[in-house]
């Protein structure tokens, strides 16, 4: 009997660990986003483009995703990202080209460049830290940077951020498996353990990849990694499971389309802080289940 009571108290503990969250947001999940109350507008003018909303424009403004902004001056750019700017980005020659790279890359960059772009009202600090949502001690004292091409270095300078573009591929291995369009995971692999520690919602496990570049290889744009529309909760579903869940909602910031949680400082040896976690989707090499360590699980909040 003792032995039985042993085992049913083994069996809740470790079920607590993939409990689903309930987190619940303190600010309006839009958050930065509602453009200083202009709301969804302030990207999406409904009526005429970016003309509508007061920027001129082009002859395609407005018609891809009803685009508020002018992001004709970027049009055919070449940015160099990563070290070295070893990655480099041809920006598609117009909105109407359509595609990932219009709507994952060259829209974000028509408001967060900042160099070749206006900053359209945006005042290149972050929204969490300007009204407090950023608690962790450790952060620095200074403003931490919104816009890409003018984040205080040298104008331009795309080198200190993460690569975007069909040049900046994700590489499958340790059970990552790409296939047909699509990602796949080996049972029993290094990667479905971590996918039981974690997740790997950007990932879009079993389904189609839409970022594809012409050697057949998935690349990772903006909307890789951020849900422009959501900064504050990652809900889990079928299609994006947290630690098997397929329900429950994850604390995230900075628009990071997966439970991301700076926020994070009391936790166990034995546990990994879901904004290491994230990272680790892509960057799966230098994660605990890669290096034969499988018993690390992820404090979410």
């Amino acid at each position: 009997m003792k032995r039985f009571m042993l085992v049913v108290l083994l069996i809740l503990a470790v079920s607590g660990f993939v409990m689903a969250q309930n987190w619940s947001s303190s600010v309006d999940v839009l958050g930065a986003h509602n453009n200083q109350g202009r709301g969804c507008a302030g990207c999406h003018a409904p009526h005429s483009g970016s003309f509508g909303a007061g920027n001129g424009g082009t002859t395609d403004s407005g018609n891809y995703a009803l685009w508020g902004q002018d992001a004709s001056p970027l049009y055919g750019k070449t940015l160099a990202f990563g070290d070295d700017g070893e990655f480099v980005e041809v920006l598609p020659a117009s909105l109407t080209a359509g595609g990932p790279e219009v709507s994952g890359i060259l829209l974000c960059l028509s408001c967060h460049d900042g160099n070749v772009t206006q900053s359209n009202m945006m005042q290149n600090w972050a929204y969490e830290q300007q009204i407090g949502l950023i608690t962790n001690s450790t952060y620095g004292s200074q403003h931490i940077p919104t816009l890409l091409g003018n984040d205080g270095t040298t104008a331009g300078n795309y080198n200190n951020d993460h690569p975007v573009g069909v040049n900046a591929t994700i590489r499958a291995g340790n059970g990552l498996v790409w296939a047909n369009n699509s990602f796949t995971v080996q049972s029993g692999s290094a990667f479905a353990q971590y996918m039981l520690n974690y997740g790997a919602p950007d990932l879009r496990i079993g389904r189609t990849f839409s970022n594809i570049n012409a050697s057949g290889q998935p690349y990772i744009t903006c909307r890789t990694c951020h849900n422009q529309h959501v900064m504050t909760v990652f809900a889990a579903s079928s299609n994006n499971k947290i630690q098997g869940n397929s329900s429950g909602y994850y604390a995230t910031y900075f628009f990071v389309a997966a439970p991301y949680n700076p926020n994070i400082q009391g936790y166990a040896k034995n546990q990994a802080p879901s904004t290491t976690q994230f990272c680790r989707q892509c960057h799966f090499s230098t994660s605990n289940e890669a290096n034969n360590t499988n018993t690390i699980t992820t404090v979410f909040q």
